[in-house]
């Protein structure tokens, strides 16, 4: 397939990468300076979309979502697809499928889960949001991409798939780390608590995959001083997209509207740069009176 990939950061490099090795021809645009191997760089996102099979974004936010699409989608083929493999706001997802598709374009949301370990590996997860017809024309591309692709619904399902995983990821990572904390202060070894957690009842991916505790369970972030494989600052970013799409759809999240809180601390003192499990030190510093 003819293919436009816009967007060649930590993610989309690797994809477009992927994807030309696969034997497609694609075509990429950047507004940073970049070099992919097999991708020819081309001076515009327009240019990138104009005459493309399927056309690739993995972009920052939903209102620069909505701004590129507005210089793509006039460029586009009718009968070409469209899939915006950002994560961004449900609204934003939805008004960009619909501006596309009055175009006489297929349009899918199709956020990942995987990292940049996962995009390099052709291992990442598509939640996908659109109609089975365009999901299907997409199906073999993300096949080359990831492991898995699921169509969760219409226009936005996608995207709300995305930001409710990691609302509950981020949501039980703090839960997690305040039992770790709070059993090191109680005097229980943290090897201990987890040979009794990760098979207990109080199992979870934060727990058996992801320990925040360094030297317990599986390597993680923690055993790497912290260093990301899912930075606070995206973290961060999705349950602030959660905060705000449980307040347009009038829903209690109390639980994550309180740990998107302590990320926010977290990040402002001295979380820059570190995975989101490093908020594990943080709350083990601090005490019962803490606000």
């Amino acid at each position: 397939m003819k293919i436009g990939f816009i967007g060649l950061g930590n993610m989309g490099a690797p994809m477009a990468r992927n994807l030309a090795s696969a034997g497609h021809e694609v075509v990429g645009f950047d507004t940073a300076v970049v070099a992919v191997e097999g991708v020819e760089i081309v001076a515009s996102a327009a240019e990138a979309a104009a005459g493309r099979d399927a056309v690739f974004t993995m972009l920052p936010s939903g209102s620069i979502l909505r701004s590129v699409y507005e210089e793509i989608v006039p460029a586009g083929r009718p009968g070409a697809i469209f899939v915006d493999s950002s994560t961004v706001d449900v609204e934003s997802a939805r008004a960009a499928a619909a501006r596309a598709e009055a175009a006489g374009i297929g349009a899918l949301d199709a956020p990942v889960s995987g990292g940049v370990g996962g995009a390099a590996a052709g291992t990442l997860t598509f939640m996908v949001g659109g109609s089975e017809e365009s999901f299907a024309i997409a199906k073999p591309l993300f096949e080359v991409m990831g492991a898995k692709a699921v169509l969760c619904g219409g226009a936005g399902a996608g995207q709300t798939a995305k930001i409710c995983n990691n609302m509950i990821l981020g949501t039980t990572m703090v839960a997690v780390c305040e039992g770790f904390a709070l059993a090191a202060k109680l005097g229980l070894d943290s090897a201990a608590l987890y040979d009794v957690v990760s098979t207990s009842s109080g199992q979870c991916w934060a727990v058996n995959t992801y320990c925040p505790v360094p030297g317990v369970g599986p390597k993680s972030p923690a055993d790497n001083d912290y260093h990301p494989g899912f930075a606070i600052e995206l973290m961060l970013k999705d349950m602030n997209l959660s905060q705000d799409a449980a307040g347009l759809a009038d829903a209690s999240t109390p639980l994550a509207e309180r740990a998107t809180e302590l990320y926010g601390r977290y990040l402002k003192d001295g979380g820059q740069g570190t995975d989101f499990s490093g908020i594990f030190p943080w709350i083990q510093g601090r005490s019962n009176t803490a606000d």
